[in-house]
């Protein structure tokens, strides 16, 4: 009879133990759904701790620095293969995606560039080359504050660093390349009034929302990258591809709202006169830095979660 109670009990005891283990190491994403008010604040105190804001004030400024060379250097290398014209035009495009206002005179300035490319000689190359490597480099030290756990525990190889940036520009010349190749397509059929189902298609509006519709997905490419690569160490991809789309998503709402305000509410050109377009642009960049670092924030208060409980602070 005790050998018949022990072996009942025995799986009882199993069982407890297990169901203990888990209720006391509940998995992340349980948490976040069962606290989410409590996940946000630690978000939040940890942007702060980590000076969220003045990093992203780092972030856009030299990205202003570096906009210009980086796409000076694509155009540069893609104008040897594809008409000026539409490479411009495919720039013109993306910009607007990343500085909603003002973009007009990047890209107007970049079209001039083009035209006068030659001038600048080796030396200016490698000015190029250099300025363009700045926001890589800003934003990857950054993305090291944020993912604070990961850098005590790994180190990268400052030969990693250093190629880092010329490997995004190479990937961004890249996706120009097959936008422009699909735009000049576009293009070349936006007259055809092609037939689906009984209605016919507009192709003028197609080009226009199929061009859009690309420079998203490339938003969610890039910032999903930059989540998987900059900090230090291997990070799941569902985790990279879950901040890319809603840094994304939340970009495009503050895009809008942007437009909407320095449209119509603004007094940034009254105040700075000549100015406002730099501090038209600045500030767009750094709504976008703030965006991508608290993506990042999430992302690391979440690995918290999964290596150590809660979170490191929750214990001070």
């Amino acid at each position: 009879m005790g050998t018949g109670f022990a072996s009942m009990l025995a799986p009882a005891l199993i069982f407890g133990t297990l169901g203990h283990i888990m209720s006391a190491s509940p998995s992340p994403l349980s948490y976040v759904i069962s606290h989410p008010g409590r996940f946000l604040f630690d978000v939040l105190r940890g942007f702060r701790d980590n000076q969220g804001l003045l990093l992203a004030g780092a972030v856009a400024y030299y990205t202003l620095l570096s906009i210009i060379p980086v796409f000076a250097l694509v155009l540069i290398v893609l104008s040897q293969f594809i008409e000026p014209a539409l490479l411009l035009d495919t720039v013109a495009n993306i910009l607007a995606l990343a500085a909603p206002i003002r973009s007009d005179i990047l890209a107007t300035h970049l079209e001039a560039f083009l035209s006068h490319w030659k001038v600048i000689g080796t030396v200016g190359i490698v000015f190029l080359l250099f300025f363009s490597s700045l926001a890589f480099t800003v934003l990857e030290n950054a993305m090291s504050m944020i993912f604070f756990h990961r850098r005590l525990a790994q180190r990268r190889h400052y030969l990693v660093s250093a190629a880092l940036p010329y490997v995004y520009i190479l990937l961004l010349t890249a996706g120009l390349l097959v936008v422009s190749l699909m735009a000049g397509w576009l293009h070349q059929h936006s007259n055809d009034m092609p037939t689906l189902i009984g209605f016919d298609l507009d192709m003028t509006r197609t080009t226009a929302n199929t061009l859009y519709l690309l420079g998203v997905f490339g938003e969610v490419l890039l910032l999903t990258s930059f989540y998987l690569v900059m900090p230090v160490g291997r990070l799941a991809w569902s985790h990279a591809l879950v901040g890319g789309i809603a840094a994304t998503l939340l970009w495009e709402g503050t895009r809008h709202v942007l437009v909407w305000y320095f449209t119509k509410l603004s007094f940034v050109s009254i105040i700075y006169g000549s100015l406002a377009t730099t501090i038209i642009i600045l500030l767009s960049f750094e709504f976008a830095a703030i965006i991508l670092l608290l993506g990042a924030q999430v992302i690391a208060e979440y690995e918290r979660i999964d290596h150590g409980g809660v979170t490191p602070r929750e214990q001070g």
